[in-house]
């Protein structure tokens, strides 16, 4: 207060008397203001740039929701049974065949699935991160449940679960879109599968067709569902790389085979000749007939009017065999894999004997008597590819000397 008194001395403060004038001015700090534009006398204006607290880029733009924030879920509260009876159901043939629905496991599986248009009906996973794996364009129309992943874990066939289950449409090879580089890739070679019933083994001839670059992949009646979960596991994907038709006759599949194929069959005998006197399929350890016996010894057959007859009155086919390294795939080509039960079927060998194919069997040492039918399929096929990939070079180098 004395700072702003002038001219005031402190008695005259004190003796409190009348007349004495204080002037007192009060300490307000002004508002300044900064101009935003100048006019000038002459007309000229002039607009000032104010200066502040810089903006960081980040905070002025607002951030990017992804695409996993914008898709509806419903989180699945403790108790909740529809995980443990969508997967209890799903792995049931009978299911699978009457509602038409398959159960895909993991990150890359759904992946395939999706990339190649199979339709999604409901998805389980554990986490955002989990979501945000997956093409999420393609899973608009589906029904995403998250659940813990103790849930997940307990229902999951796999040793390590990745936290995402799928329940999609069961689709048919017309439906499926598959990758242009395995069209591009692929050689005329198509594989027969004869009654696999072992999935690990049908999954890893799915995968070595896929691998091969073959054409297609029939599968007759008898054969293990090919949406069965060990095959699916075993395949890595090969369902969604190439054709693969299931549940057909022998009557079915030389139309969906080209006009000029040959059929060969692989033998899991190792001898290069037929043992003597086997006339009957019966009397062929690698020879099976449907419904028939494998030990029977067709002995109503011998007293019967045609001597060396099958079962159905026709004699039983002769396909010479031939090492597989030796020249057996030059044109569209067709390989039947027996299954390791049963061997070959009398269709198939039938089959080969129409189209002139011959009976490939792979040389064994060490007296091992017979390989895996996912190994000698794996063995086959890529000879096969090789075999036609030299042809079409051999071809490709006569049209350019022409």
């Amino acid at each position: 207060m004395a700072a702003l008194v002038r001219g005031v001395s402190r008695g005259s403060l004190a003796s409190g008397r009348p007349g004495v004038a204080v002037h007192v001015r009060r300490a307000v700090r002004a508002l300044r203001r900064q101009p935003v534009k100048v006019l000038y006398p002459d007309g000229r204006s002039e607009t000032l740039i104010r200066t502040g607290p810089a903006v960081s880029q980040s905070a002025a733009k607002p951030e990017s929701s992804s695409p996993a924030d914008e898709l509806r879920f419903e989180r699945v509260q403790p108790g909740d049974k529809r995980l443990a009876r969508l997967v209890s159901v799903a792995r049931s043939r009978t299911f699978r065949e009457q509602q038409g629905k398959i159960l895909l496991e993991g990150r890359r599986l759904i992946c395939d699935a999706l990339a190649a248009g199979a339709v999604p009906h409901t998805l389980f996973f554990s986490s955002m991160q989990r979501l945000r794996e997956l093409p999420l364009d393609r899973l608009r129309r589906a029904s995403l449940l998250r659940v813990q992943f103790e849930e997940i874990k307990i229902w999951s066939d796999l040793v390590a679960p990745q936290g995402v289950i799928g329940i999609f449409s069961r689709p048919s090879p017309s439906q499926l879109t598959y990758p242009e580089d395995q069209q591009s890739q692929a050689v005329p070679l198509s594989l027969i599968c004869d009654n696999i019933r072992d999935p690990g083994n049908l999954g890893t001839i799915l995968r070595c067709a896929a691998a091969a670059g073959c054409e297609r992949v029939l599968l007759t009646k008898g054969c293990v569902d090919i949406w069965e979960p060990k095959v699916l596991r075993a395949a890595m994907g090969a369902h969604f790389r190439l054709p693969v038709t299931p549940s057909l006759s022998w009557d079915d599949i030389p139309r969906l085979l080209p006009s000029s194929v040959t059929v060969h069959v692989a033998d899991s005998a190792v001898r290069e000749t037929p043992p003597r006197g086997a006339l009957k399929p019966g009397d062929l350890g690698w020879i099976s007939g449907r419904n028939v016996d494998k030990n029977q010894r067709f002995d109503e057959d011998r007293d019967s009017d045609s001597e060396g007859s099958g079962a159905d009155g026709r004699s039983p086919p002769r396909v010479g065999p031939r090492p597989y390294h030796q020249s057996w795939a030059q044109v569209s080509t067709a390989l039947v894999i027996g299954g390791e039960t049963h061997g070959l079927s009398l269709e198939s060998l039938r089959l080969a004997e129409e189209t002139s194919g011959r009976r490939l069997f792979v040389p064994l040492a060490n007296g091992v008597e017979s390989l895996n039918s996912a190994m000698a399929a794996g063995i086959l096929a890529f000879e096969g590819r090789r075999q036609l990939l030299k042809a079409v070079g051999i071809r490709s180098q006569s049209a350019c000397c022409i």
